[in-house]
């Protein structure tokens, strides 16, 4: 192996050290800064292109040192699709088997990817990225997986070889790049491998290094980050150990995104965005300030959400041209002024007191918790009119609301279509009702 030729026996080669860092490049335009210095590192640099190749590896030679992997062993793991991706290419390598359980509303590009690489897939209809604690979710199915006789659940949420990870190649490759001149460093919040492996090994070189914490705002469309409520059912989120965390909106994150692509001619994905922005309103603007920021992976596994998200770039089709009709109508009610943030609609169901609280999630998801007086109607009983807790009244005022805001919108269209007149659903559902300090109550 030589990286001075680059010149390598197997892809595994790649993956990055001390001796073969990812880059570092300074952002010119963006920050807009007189005397702080920004750089990004650059996690697409990874051999299979994202900041969890680190992660993969480090998890599968950890369980490989412990002889915990017999030949033939079938991986598993739930994923948000970069640790599912890096995961499946290095099985290959290794000669084991993968399945990766994941939400069906991952990336259709990272999806089709991870079949392409030989996963086999398990679609749940759980978050974005796998929430801790779910009974129904990808992380609980990976475990019950993993208990089966020949597989092996390598567990990136909980697992120390996750933060072991970047403690033994992110924060040496930054110490070494910046000729430890750098004073603070900035991750997004996902499992918190990053931020905490890499955060401890700049702290033991120098204390005075910050360690800051972007995350992400509830009913968030960003795979891999987390919103607060999230982390704090994360194993591996030492809040006491950061010196700051700040949210970023989904609707900035992804205009940061645009920016860096244009501004900057760096590849960065909607992850980079949010950590950018976040970095921007944290980092002071002094002299001797140099901060390096974790671009996690690139723009290309993002089309979809980038549609979606960035509409204005895509010029209007003919209505007879439009795929997916159904798809293009939720959209356009993400948007609409009928999406109310939790407090907004506390405040409009308190006006309205006829109104009615409607949860349309299963009814094992509402017992075992839901909005204080929300009433339980699961989407197929709205569809098929069988619902037996709607009003009569089709003036009546209704707000849906479900886990991050997106059955809500569903079920706010289908009770328009049934009639109902006043239909509001809550913008990033139960996750963001609970984060805004609102009460809850459970069935069980």
């Amino acid at each position: 192996m030589s990286h001075d030729n680059r010149v390598y026996d197997s892809i595994l080669g790649l993956l990055p050290d001390v001796e073969n860092p990812t880059p570092l490049v300074r952002l010119g335009r963006v920050p807009g800064f007189r005397n702080a210095r920004i750089y990004a590192k650059l996690e697409w640099y990874n051999p299979f292109g994202a900041v969890k190749d680190r992660v993969a590896a480090n998890l599968v030679r950890d369980a490989e040192q412990k002889h915990e992997l017999p030949a033939h062993v079938r991986l598993v793991e739930p994923t948000s699709g970069n640790t599912g991706i890096a995961l499946a290419m290095i099985a290959n390598a290794r000669g084991y088997g993968f399945t990766a359980t994941l939400s069906n509303k991952v990336p259709i590009e990272k999806r089709a990817s991870l079949r392409l690489f030989g996963a086999e897939l398990e679609e749940l209809d759980d978050d974005l990225c796998p929430a801790p604690g779910a009974p129904e979710g990808a992380i609980a199915r990976a475990a019950e997986l993993g208990a089966q006789p020949g597989n092996f659940h390598l567990n990136q949420y909980r697992n120390p070889a996750n933060p072991e990870a970047h403690y033994r190649t992110t924060g040496p490759e930054i110490w070494r790049q910046t000729d430890g001149l750098v004073t603070h460093f900035v991750a997004g919040l996902g499992t918190c491998g990053t931020i905490t492996g890499t955060g401890r090994f700049l702290k033991e070189r120098s204390k005075d290094v910050r360690v800051l914490g972007v995350y992400p705002e509830a009913g968030h469309d960003i795979p891999g980050v987390r919103s607060i409520r999230q982390l704090e059912q994360t194993a591996l989120f030492f809040p006491k150990e950061y010196d700051g965390l700040i949210e970023v909106s989904n609707q900035d994150s992804f205009e940061m995104c645009r920016r860096i692509n244009t501004e900057e001619s760096i590849i960065a994905g909607p992850s980079s965005g949010m950590a950018l922005a976040g970095a921007l309103r944290l980092i002071p603007d002094e002299p001797g300030v140099l901060c390096v920021v974790i671009f996690p992976d690139d723009i290309f596994k993002y089309g979809s959400s980038i549609r979606k998200h960035l509409a204005r770039l895509f010029p209007a089709q003919p209505a007879a041209t439009l795929a997916g009709p159904l798809s293009g109508i939720v959209d356009l009610a993400r948007s609409s002024p009928d999406v109310l943030d939790p407090r907004e609609a506390k405040a409009w169901l308190d006006t309205n007191r006829a109104a009615a609280l409607v949860d349309v999630r299963s009814i094992d998801e509402y017992v075992k918790e839901h909005p204080e007086g929300a009433l339980s109607a699961p989407l197929p009983d709205i569809a098929a009119q069988r619902s037996t807790v709607l009003p009569d009244d089709r003036t009546a005022p209704i707000v849906t609301v479900c886990k991050v805001g997106e059955r809500s919108l569903i079920g706010m269209l289908l009770l328009k279509a049934a009639g109902y007149q006043q239909v509001r659903s809550v913008r990033g559902g139960l996750d963001a009702w609970v984060s805004a300090g609102l009460p809850t109550s459970s069935s069980g």
